[in-house]
């Protein structure tokens, strides 16, 4: 088995090995890389935020609701100005709505005044709670029988796609060697400064310090270096997207009041002109079950007529699932074992993502702590991203790009706008899909109402054969990813 990096007998070792090219785990690597040292991310799949990061509800937190005093409402916190800031600098679509926590019958409501103290006490202070009357003002569409809501004006939708590419495209800029379809197997003891050797489906690794990052499987690994702290149970959560049509039914995140089992059905805008119902929450034995079932849609249906009759009348554009990692502790599980240098995050639930940069900053400390001597730090430039959302205008609306070049005037998926030249720049970028699925996350072709099926062959053969011209490197998609005005502002298998 060859020795990775560098091929057959290279006994060369990174610094830090971080497992998991999720959210977090690009996160993490894109933190260390504000350092002089040599990173890898290793992954099972074959692009950066494959797994728990690509399938969830989309929602930047403010927190409002975490438990108080735990590392979740800490982070979560931090995150949450971290995030926001980066989305501005990079081109992240964010849309700050507010949320609309309903009350629809006694109990709910008078758990409305506890949970604006809860908010209160993790930090956020501007929630209000209205009656039935502001309520309907606020969502007209809204199902009869709501008795009042708790208004949470920081709540705001992202776009989970862009966000780990951001996130993974600045590290490895800046050095990091991403090793996708690289599964990683034994762990075992290294020899003097370097105490790990990966063995993975790839060659050998070789590390002086390991982040575990690899969700629904970071139990798994955590017990390879022998602990026990934890049992991830994958979650199922099954959501439906409606068509574009159903967006001006919804003006807010509508969220119900939260039970000890999560957050509870949600109907939601997202960045890219839909509205989302779900999620489910189905806790299993498989951690590849990603599929669909009759009982979690009709379940949906049922929580969906309650809240927004109006939403079910709409088309569905397609329906999808995403595995959660909850264990059996009420909080993230982030554990540093110096005497190991090793770091495992671990039990990172749907609040990862708007937490994902404080949890980097977390285990940077930590790695520290273990003795990782990072030396100072250094400034990046963020990337700028291309534009999915529909908040700002996309490049087949900006006659300055279609003018420097027309292929950004080319419409390719006519669902979702998107053109010859988004397809070009992806398939050139700094890190360029390898599938299909990778092309869909980063320019929303074959994402609409059709699900490819007008657009599937021409786009597939933009993906084998990418045409010429600009790479997104030059002035025309750069210009692409300002589009956003400032002001608007996982899946490693061990």
């Amino acid at each position: 088995m060859n020795d990775v990096p560098g091929g057959p007998g290279d006994q060369a070792a990174y610094d830090v090995v971080v497992v998991g090219a999720g959210v977090v785990g690009t996160a993490i690597a894109r933190e260390l890389a504000h350092h002089d040292l040599r990173i890898a991310v290793l992954d099972a799949a074959a692009d950066v935020g494959d797994g728990t990061s690509k399938a969830n509800t989309a929602i930047l937190h403010t927190g409002f609701d975490a438990t108080p005093g735990t590392l979740e409402s800490r982070l979560v916190r931090r995150g949450y100005e971290l995030l926001e800031d980066y989305a501005a600098a990079t081109g992240i679509p964010v849309e700050p709505l507010g949320a609309l926590l309903v009350a629809w019958d006694d109990e709910q409501l008078a758990a409305l005044p506890k949970l604006k103290a809860k908010a209160e006490a993790n930090g956020y202070d501007r929630t209000r709670v209205i009656g039935a009357d502001e309520v309907y003002r606020r969502e007209p569409r809204l199902g009869p029988g709501a008795l009042g809501a708790l208004h949470v004006p920081g709540e705001s939708i992202i776009c989970p796609w862009t966000t780990t590419l951001a996130f993974a495209t600045e590290a490895v800029q800046a050095g990091v060697d991403l090793r996708l379809e690289t599964r990683v197997g034994e762990v075992v003891a290294g020899g003097g400064d370097v105490p790990h050797e990966i063995r993975t489906s790839r060659g050998v690794v070789r590390a002086r310090y390991l982040v575990n990052a690899a969700g629904l499987w970071s139990d798994e690994l955590d017990r390879r270096l022998g602990h026990h702290g934890f049992t991830v149970t994958p979650r199922r959560g099954e959501l439906i997207v409606f068509d574009k049509l159903a967006r001006p039914l919804v003006n807010h995140i509508l969220l119900p009041v939260p039970t000890s089992r999560g957050k509870g059905v949600l109907v939601a805008p997202t960045v890219y002109g839909n509205v989302m119902l779900g999620p489910t929450a189905e806790d299993l034995n498989d951690k590849t079950d990603t599929g669909s079932s009759s009982d979690g849609l009709a379940f949906l249906k049922d929580k969906g007529a309650k809240i927004m009759p109006a939403l079910l009348d709409e088309e569905v554009s397609a329906v999808y699932a995403g595995l959660r990692a909850a264990t059996e502790h009420g909080d993230y599980q982030l554990r540093s074992h110096p005497e190991q240098r090793y770091v495992c995050v671990g039990g990172i639930r749907s609040t990862g993502l708007t937490a994902s940069l404080a949890i980097a900053e977390h285990v940077m400390g930590l790695l520290v702590e273990a003795g990782l001597d990072a030396g100072p730090r250094r400034e990046l430039e963020p990337p700028r991203m291309p534009n999915i959302g529909e908040a700002s205008p996309r490049p087949y609306q900006r006659a300055d790009l279609i003018a420097a070049d027309p292929e950004y005037g080319r419409i390719v998926c006519h669902c979702e706008r998107v053109t010859r030249a988004e397809i070009r720049d992806a398939m050139r970028g700094p890190l360029a899909p390898r599938t299909l699925d990778g092309l869909r996350r980063r320019t929303r072709a074959l994402n609409g109402r059709c699900q490819g099926f007008y657009c599937g062959a021409e786009v597939r053969e933009l993906f084998d054969h990418p045409p010429s011209g600009p790479g997104p490197t030059g002035a025309q998609a750069r210009a692409a990813g300002d589009a956003r005005p400032d002001a608007d502002t996982s899946g490693a298998r061990p």
